[in-house]
């Protein structure tokens, strides 16, 4: 039973992946057929074709790896010196073994001077590389709504789970009480598990962590608590104590460190807890600064991902992940011992990260990435208004090939990170439980 639940979950997220692929490339080609550009190709996945209609001018397919995918259109680069048009893949991956110029000369066909890529303004050539990336992030903050408007996500609550005899610094890491080791706060003021915490200190507080900043700023005062026992109130007052205590960041994480803060001596209940609007967008954004800030922190983990897939160093919970590392990531999820809905919401939260990186990735003014033909038109964009401005001649378009060395190399990097992450995935992989 467990290995069907672990391929169900692979399968979940496979499938998940396939979606998320086929509404970044229709992204680009609805924009793309939208300001009359030519589309000989839409596929999902790279290799051999399993399935292909042509419908109009496009030919519509499924690969059989489903690592990626791409549309084809004429004209992304200008002409050549030698005044020879031709056209280019989107892809990352056909950018290494496609020529810049030469492949898509061939595909041009009568009437196709006035549908090349290259001759639409810049803020439409912005629009269709911008709008692949666009739809990733679209993607995934429905999904994120979803998940904690519809699904809940597991989190503290202002309920007690178990209260602390004594008073033990966070960093000693021990749970039995020395007998000079003072009484908790929480004890002294007649705390029991099971126990609501409806207010503190005269503030309601309905979720973990105003409750928690209210402790950790009231250290050495008395205080009342207002808590819920048996469908009855019953106030409660109790003198916080200051103590080491673990180090929180500004959405409320545990992070490395210990700070000197007030301390009641309690854990607090996990459950499910629906967020509301307001709490979702702000959850959004602390996740979006957090894949910010792994994208920055990316080639700093490159030691250490190389130490786990070669040598005896172990896979940070952080580490870097592959599509074959969040595949079984999401075949785990559906063996955990949780209800399915949470499962369900778990595959639906990696799914959508997946998407969100997919957005910040793709974005970075980089050839061949999204990102790097943005750059390319805004460029352009900036020098002819420049001209029009000093009355100085056009500049014409600007020639993204001629940074095609460039992108040479961002593709090869991005091939062996990509091999190292895959290692490191099969090896010495992620766990989640």
């Amino acid at each position: 039973m467990t290995t069907l639940m672990m391929i169900l979950g692979i399968v979940v997220f496979v499938v998940g992946l396939l979606i998320s692929i086929a509404w970044h490339e229709l992204g680009h080609l609805s924009t793309a057929k939208m300001f009359g550009i030519r589309v000989p190709q839409y596929m999902v996945g790279f290799g051999p074709t399993l399935f292909s209609r042509r419908k109009g001018d496009t030919e519509y397919g499924v690969k059989a790896i489903p690592l990626g995918g791409y549309i084809r259109m004429i004209g992304m680069f200008p002409p050549g010196a030698d005044g020879r048009i031709e056209s280019r893949s989107t892809s990352p991956f056909r950018s290494m073994v496609e020529d810049a110029r030469a492949a898509a000369f061939e595909e041009l066909q009568p009437g196709d001077e006035s549908r090349l890529f290259y001759t639409r303004k810049p803020w439409k050539r912005v629009i269709v590389m911008f709008a692949g990336p666009f739809m990733n992030l679209v993607l995934a903050v429905a999904l994120f709504f979803v998940v904690l408007m519809g699904f809940g996500i597991v989190q503290q609550t202002n309920v007690v789970s178990s209260v602390s005899p004594c008073v033990i610094k966070a960093s000693q890491e021990r749970d039995t009480c020395k007998a000079s080791d003072p009484q908790s706060p929480a004890k002294a003021a007649g705390l029991q598990p099971k126990d609501k915490i409806v207010s503190f200190d005269g503030v309601r507080t309905d979720e973990w962590n105003t409750l928690s900043d209210k402790i950790r700023d009231s250290a050495g005062r008395t205080v009342p608590i207002v808590v819920e026992r048996d469908g009855q109130q019953k106030t409660l007052t109790a003198k916080i104590a200051t103590n080491q205590v673990a180090k929180k960041d500004s959405s409320g994480q545990v992070v490395d460190g210990y700070v000197n803060a007030g301390f009641l001596g309690f854990s607090a209940a996990t459950g499910v807890v629906h967020q509301d609007f307001g709490d979702s967008v702000g959850w959004m954004t602390d996740r979006v600064g957090d894949a910010v800030d792994s994208i920055v922190a990316l080639p700093a983990k490159i030691p250490a991902l190389w130490d786990a897939a070669f040598g005896d160093g172990p896979r940070e919970q952080d580490s870097p992940m592959g599509v074959v590392g969040a595949a079984r990531v999401g075949g785990e999820i559906f063996t955990m011992d949780i209800p399915a809905t949470q499962q369900l919401a778990m595959a639906l939260m990696l799914v959508a990260g997946f998407n969100l990186s997919l957005f910040l990735f793709n974005m970075l003014p980089l050839l061949p990435l999204d990102g790097g033909h943005i750059a390319g038109a805004l460029w352009e964009a900036l020098r002819r208004n420049l001209a029009r401005v000093f009355r100085r001649p056009d500049p014409g378009p600007f020639d993204v090939a001629k940074l095609m060395p460039v992108a040479y190399v961002v593709a090869g990097v991005f091939v062996c990170f990509t091999i190292l992450v895959l290692i490191a995935d099969v090896v010495n992989p992620v766990k989640i439980s």
